[in-house]
């Protein structure tokens, strides 16, 4: 059953963030993730409050290749240079 990231952005440091995406689809590619979204514009609120910039909607096969790419000790450092760009909201959901 597929698995989905949902991650809410800000990027903070547009430059050093691209350091991130430069390293960024190599590690997520060996782990059979599939983009379906990204958007660094605003998004539009239609109810509640939304505590980005962004969205990044990600897809894996399954809750364990979710997992074992966001846990790969490469992209573990990888995510480094993201905390200190970036503020992000990540949350991990199967699918139906």
């Amino acid at each position: 059953m597929a698995a989905y990231f949902i991650a809410q952005i800000s990027i903070q440091d547009p430059d050093g963030y691209q350091k991130y995406l430069e390293g960024f689809m190599p590690i997520f590619d060996r782990h059979g993730g599939r983009l379906l979204t990204i958007s660094s514009k605003p998004v539009e609120i239609v109810e509640g409050n939304w505590a980005g910039e962004g969205i990044v909607l990600m897809e894996f096969p399954d809750m364990a290749a979710a997992r074992a790419w966001k846990d790969a000790p490469d992209y573990v450092e990888l995510a480094k240079i993201r905390r200190k760009t970036a503020t992000v909201n990540l949350v991990l959901v199967e699918g139906l």
